[in-house]
């Protein structure tokens, strides 16, 4: 993973090359389609398809899911902010007190570099902030963690999709109300009145785990003043980071982690998430779909979106609605917008199960509603190098948990066995 700023010039070459992507991507689907439609007739009348048809169908697909990739790249660098000349790293040109942060960042580089503690130390409790916890460590510097944090969320289906808390203590509590309150309508102004049903009340507790990263690097290539050592922490942290928070967000088993939307036992009552049978050995089908996303109550369907990875949105592609025979699926032809499953958006997620037997492979909700992320302010960063001469490890802490809040507000589709 590069961080990479885009100049004035590649971001008028990116705006062309998303609307070439796009046009590229609308000529493909137009291809899948009468290509599965060869496929389906095939099916019918000889009760299997043509190998070359089912391999020509599998390489458009590819090509669509390619296509669509490059162009979520391609805005992904569109919005980041534009630089005079291209620079790849930090910038802390918009900090508001650009003097502190530059005093800040050589402190963290000398700190990094030759392990030199005391200006860092100086600085941390200047700004009234504890310079070593009880694990030892120093915080990164605010821009850092400010860029940590934006290329994580660009990389994390969930985080773009669910609510998002940042706190300065170990765990989020959340009051959640199981049962609306009960209302009714009164015919007259002395009429009597009863009591209104209360709802059950219940607490979250949601605890930010610590999640620990080490890159290392030689104590030679540290010293090397033409890297940026910063920029450098910075892309292997979010690399590692955003790929341990995706998978928990997803299959976390709730100790000493996030607890993911798919750990939860399969029931309607409190504390489990409903489980629609696909009713087809290890696949999707049309009518699954359909009643997957019509077991959403009207006000989480609103806002809704389906959650899956590329090799389900491959089976997803080839379904039509029995009733009018058009595709349920729709790829986005339009920049900026999501694929759509009838009519509803889609969200890649490579931490889903791929089609299989007894897979949970899809799931839909108001993710927003459903699920909640929470934060503990602040990355923490500890030089080490004693333990793996002659390399120097830096210990890296990021405290981070998650759980369903609201468990009518989401539903997966198990694949039947």
């Amino acid at each position: 993973m590069v961080i990479r700023f885009l100049n004035i010039k590649e971001i008028n070459m990116t705006i062309s090359n998303i609307t070439r992507k796009v046009e590229k991507l609308g000529s493909a689907w137009e291809e899948f389609k009468s290509v599965n439609d060869r496929r389906l007739e095939e099916v019918e009348k000889k009760g299997s398809a043509d190998v070359l048809t089912i391999n020509q169908l599998n390489k458009i697909s590819d090509v669509i899911d390619s296509q669509k990739s490059r162009i979520d790249q391609l805005e992904t660098a569109f919005k980041r902010p534009a630089t005079a000349g291209g620079f790849e790293g930090l910038s802390y040109k918009s900090s508001v007190n650009n003097e502190t942060a530059i005093e800040h960042k050589e402190a963290f580089v000398n700190y990094v570099r030759k392990g030199v503690e005391a200006d860092l130390a100086f600085l941390e409790k200047k700004a009234l902030s504890v310079g070593s916890d009880a694990d030892g460590g120093f915080l990164v510097t605010p821009q850092m963690s400010k860029t940590i944090s934006k290329y994580v969320f660009e990389t994390s289906p969930m985080r773009k999709l669910a609510s998002v808390a940042t706190v300065s203590t170990d765990s989020l509590e959340i009051i959640e109300d199981s049962d609306e309150a009960g209302a009714s309508w009164s015919s007259a102004e002395a009429a009597s009145v009863s009591d209104s049903t209360t709802p059950d009340i219940n607490k979250i507790i949601i605890t930010a785990h610590e999640l620990v990263a080490q890159p290392k690097a030689t104590q030679k290539l540290i010293d090397d003043s033409s890297i940026d050592v910063e920029a450098w922490l910075t892309e292997k942290l979010t690399e590692v980071f955003s790929r341990k928070e995706n998978a928990a967000f997803i299959g976390g088993t709730g100790s000493g982690q996030p607890k993911g939307i798919l750990a939860y036992a399969a029931g309607t009552s409190a504390g489990q998430i409903e489980q629609i049978d696909s009713g087809s050995d290890g696949a999707v089908t049309a009518d699954s779909l359909i009643n997957l996303f019509y077991s959403l109550k009207d006000e989480y369907a609103t806002n809704a979106t389906f959650l899956m990875n590329r090799a389900t949105a491959q089976a997803v592609r080839l379904l039509k609605d029995s009733t009018t025979d058009q595709y349920i699926w729709q790829p986005s032809l339009q920049a900026g917008s999501p694929d759509t499953l009838m009519g509803v958006p889609v969200q890649a997620c490579a931490d889903m199960p791929a089609p299989a037997s007894d897979a949970l492979a899809i799931a839909v909700g108001d993710f927003r509603r459903a699920y909640q992320i929470v934060d503990r302010a602040g990355i923490r960063i500890l030089r080490d190098p004693y333990t793996e001469k002659p390399f120097v490890k830096f210990y890296t802490t990021k405290r981070v948990g998650g759980s369903v809040i609201n468990f009518d507000a989401v539903k997966l589709l198990k694949l039947a066995v």
